[in-house]
């Protein structure tokens, strides 16, 4: 099955207003917004996140949770993938199509899912580029690294993390009936998986929990480099919001993160530099832990300068 990633993540909340401030403040671009409904917010290359009110009775029925995480947006390459997955899975669920061809029903632990036509671009954007000693520079003569003023965006939705209550049920689902591909695994606590069509270390983690807090641990979208990252960061950090976790590299993945707390009640992560797999890749497995999690992990400090008090003093 060709399915490429999550396109869009769609919450109720309670705070309407503020959530609006946060995904603009974290960089998404608001596409459309009403004061009473909610709206969307995208990324450079059009993934999503929209908010309505909790009360919407346009949304999927809510997890006995709480969770505001109310449906994930998947995004597959054709619709001949929409009538693979609705033939696999209108076998022992309910599997709505709309006029859109879209379909929409609920995964093996009550979430609701939604399979469309990809709504994400594919645009040609430029990497971070690193000079690094022994290479010829990637960066180029009189081309300077760090621009206070970079615009700092969230390329795509990258990947969502799930609090779930059945950890290997839920493996199960998106590894035999939707064919995500294992690529590492916290022993007893969850699998790092990708769909198809996707290269990218993980779009989907899991992470074994009690019942009463299934729903959305976190999501993340990628940003241009470890550079991006953390200006986006200490904008955040500027503007008021907490940091929940980083800024820091991940072992598995080798991604870099910093997550953040928001008034959509789950963190959001930047991240950047996940490695890529393609199917001659082993996975590996490890024990929870520190060691395990993250290979550094910084403080955020106030900015200092040699001769000045130094910082935490």
């Amino acid at each position: 099955m060709r399915i490429i990633g999550p396109d869009e993540m769609v919450f109720g909340v309670d705070d309407l207003s503020a959530c609006r401030t946060f995904l603009s403040d974290y960089g998404l671009d608001e596409q459309s917004w009403d004061e009473a409904s909610g709206g969307t917010f995208t990324a450079i290359d059009n993934t999503a996140v929209t908010v309505r009110r909790r009360d919407d009775a346009s949304l999927p029925a809510p997890l006995a949770s709480g969770s505001t995480l109310r449906q994930t947006v998947y995004g597959v390459e054709g619709a001949s993938v929409l009538d693979e997955i609705e033939a696999e899975l209108s076998t022992d669920r309910d599997v709505v199509r709309a006029e859109d061809g879209s379909i929409t029903l609920l995964d093996d632990l009550n979430m609701a899912l939604k399979f469309q036509v990809t709504r994400r671009t594919f645009p040609e954007l430029e990497p971070e580029r690193v000079n690094s000693p022994g290479s010829e520079p990637a960066r180029g003569m009189n081309n300077v690294g760090a621009w206070q003023d970079a615009p700092a965006k969230p390329r795509t939705l990258s990947h969502i993390v799930y609090f779930t209550p059945d950890m290997p049920k839920h493996e199960a689902f998106y590894v035999e009936r939707l064919k995500f591909v294992l690529t590492d695994r916290f022993n007893g606590v969850g699998p790092f998986l990708r769909p198809r069509a996707n290269r990218d270390h993980h779009t989907l983690f899991m992470l074994q929990t009690p019942v009463y807090m299934q729903g959305l641990e976190h999501l993340a979208f990628h940003m241009q480099g470890p550079t991006e990252l953390m200006l986006a960061g200490s904008r955040l950090i500027k503007k008021g919001y907490e940091s929940f976790w980083g800024p820091g590299r991940h072992k598995f993945g080798s991604n870099w993160f910093w997550y953040f707390n928001c008034p959509l009640m789950t963190h959001f992560e930047y991240d950047a530099d996940m490695d890529v797999h393609d199917d001659t890749w082993e996975p590996r497995t490890t024990d929870m832990g520190p060691e395990a999690s993250q290979l550094f992990l910084f403080e955020n400090v106030e900015k200092w300068a040699p001769g000045g008090k130094p910082p935490g003093k």
